[in-house]
């Protein structure tokens, strides 16, 4: 691969932004402004229609904190371009609102309808809509660190051919249809492409599902779910219950009952769902599930029926914490809680079975909350009892469910000894191309050093020199060196050093 020069690198950055524009939008703007930092437009729909100069491929839309209070969909059909994406990103350190509650309930009336490609959407509020929140049929779009709540329909919706889209780090909830049978956290479903994939995400008190791939015009597509938590679905912002399906996962199912979706779930959880946690519908399509927790569910697991030729059920290394439910006597099954050798699974397998935390705030990158909720407990079964499916994991095996704990890592310390509580865990998302989040463990207070060396042992960059306290952290590497410089593509190793003891992970690096 190409390296330019540090010179190189910076003329072809400054190049970029000479041609690149920054356009502003405020709740105190006017749509008569030119749009500048200073006199920003008052709306989204004015910045992305601008002529003068251009909207294009590459520029940015900030968006200033405040409530942004609109009346009408903001409908946005332009394309970007792999290598010039379109920014819509909230203004840094600001949180923005974009309030459509005055909005009527209409199948139309949704906040954003995002039908262009190649957008990178950050850092945003959407409350309120008459329909979703956010309608997606673009492709190869990413959308970060947004929250979509009490909109008349499904917060975040991906249809009409929507494909290769990612969703990462956003929390949809409180969303309620008229009818409550509707309205879903995250929904790819009906007429959705292929390709969609979401990590980090929360769903919770949605009046119909958490996620729902249900199938009406599409067929044998793929969606992908990693480290997402669900819970109490089938339940409205009151608490109170809903009448919709309630469940946490529902995973495809179709008005004729033979379509295919597709269905890959890596860590994901779900708890106190009013029906289910995992649901296979009538879905006739392939369903994996890796390490995944369910506990609480009206029905932890129920993926039984039939599925079409060729088409596989495949459950490895999962948690039920009371009774699993059903699944598929041809499911593909290994090293789940409620097989031999294990005996049944109890609160004591886990460090808390107290869901405080699990709506908490965000980390500032937008990276889930610290919770020690089903978090395996020392000397629990789980530990180093699953099968290695690809996950990372730290000692002699995979834990089971879907938080692994580093009390077992291989470190070393004084003499090879080992130093437990004490671990590097694996950083996410990896592979990364814009960046990476790393998790550690702390036993004790003390000095803690995290820094980046490349594949020949040369010092890239020290993220971290300070004093911690005990318990669980995480660090951002936004895969720049020591001079704020982006590196190459490659594999890179993180080093942590706690007192006498270090561990090394590996991180990959794709641009």
């Amino acid at each position: 691969m190409l390296r330019l020069s540090p010179v190189i690198f910076l003329l072809h950055a400054f190049a970029s932004i000479a041609v690149s524009s920054q356009f502003y939008v405020s709740p105190t703007g006017s749509d008569s402004n030119p749009g500048t930092i200073d006199l920003p437009f008052l709306t989204i729909t004015k910045a992305i229609s601008q002529s003068s100069p251009t909207f294009k491929a590459g520029d940015t839309v900030f968006v200033r904190g405040g409530v942004h209070t609109y009346t009408m969909t903001i409908s946005i059909s332009k394309s970007g371009l792999s290598t010039a994406r379109y920014y819509l990103i909230a203004f840094p350190g600001e949180r923005p609102v974009l309030d459509f509650s005055s909005m009527a309930v209409a199948d139309a009336n949704r906040g954003i309808n995002l039908k262009g490609s190649y957008w990178y959407v950050r850092g945003i509020d959407i409350k309120g809509a008459g329909d979703n929140g956010m309608n997606v049929s673009g492709s190869n779009n990413t959308i970060e660190f947004c929250a979509f709540y009490e909109n008349r329909d499904t917060g975040l919706q991906f249809s009409g051919g929507a494909a290769n889209n990612q969703t990462l780090n956003c929390d949809s909830y409180f969303n309620a249809d008229l009818g409550q049978g509707n309205a879903d956290g995250f929904a790819p479903k009906l007429d959705v492409g292929s390709g969609n994939y979401f990590y980090g995400c929360r769903a919770w008190q949605n009046s119909d599902d958490g996620w729902d791939g249900y199938m009406r015009g599409a067929n044998n597509v793929t969606s992908t779910l990693e480290n997402c938590w669900c819970f109490m679905n089938g339940y409205l912002k009151d608490g109170s219950a809903s009448s919709g399906n309630g469940n946490g996962y529902k995973l495809g199912g179709s008005d004729t009952k033979d379509l295919m979706h597709n269905f890959i779930l890596k860590k994901c959880l779900a708890f106190d769902n009013r029906v289910k946690g995992f649901d296979q519908n009538n879905n006739r399509g392939s369903m994996t599930l890796y390490n995944c927790t369910g506990y609480n569910n009206g029905t932890n697991y129920r993926i039984a029926d039939t599925l079409a030729s060729g088409k596989i059920l495949t459950v490895v290394n999962c948690v039920a914490l009371g009774a699993y439910g059903q699944l598929s006597g041809a499911a593909v099954q290994q090293r789940n809680s409620w097989m031999s050798p294990f005996a049944p699974v109890t609160a004591a397998d886990f460090i808390s079975i107290d869901t405080a935390g699990v709506r908490g705030a965000r980390k500032a990158d937008g990276s889930l909350p610290d919770i020690s909720f089903l978090f395996p407990a020392p000397g629990s079964q789980l530990i180093d009892a699953g099968t290695d499916v690809g996950l990372p994991y730290n000692g002699t095996a995979p834990d089971l469910g879907l938080f692994e704990t580093a009390t077992l890592v291989a470190v070393s310390g004084p003499r090879g000894s080992r130093v437990p509580g004490f671990g590097l865990l694996q950083n996410y998302p990896n592979p990364f191309n814009m960046a990476t989040t790393i998790a550690y463990t702390v036993p004790s207070p003390g000095d803690v050093e995290l820094a980046v060396y490349d594949v020949y042992g040369r010092a890239v960059r020290t993220l971290l020199r300070q004093r911690l306290g005990a318990g669980y952290h995480t660090t951002v590497w936004d895969g720049t060196d020591a001079n704020s410089l982006p590196v190459a593509s490659g594999v890179y190793f993180v080093r942590m050093k706690f007192k006498e003891a270090s561990s090394i992970g590996r991180i990959l690096l794709l641009k």
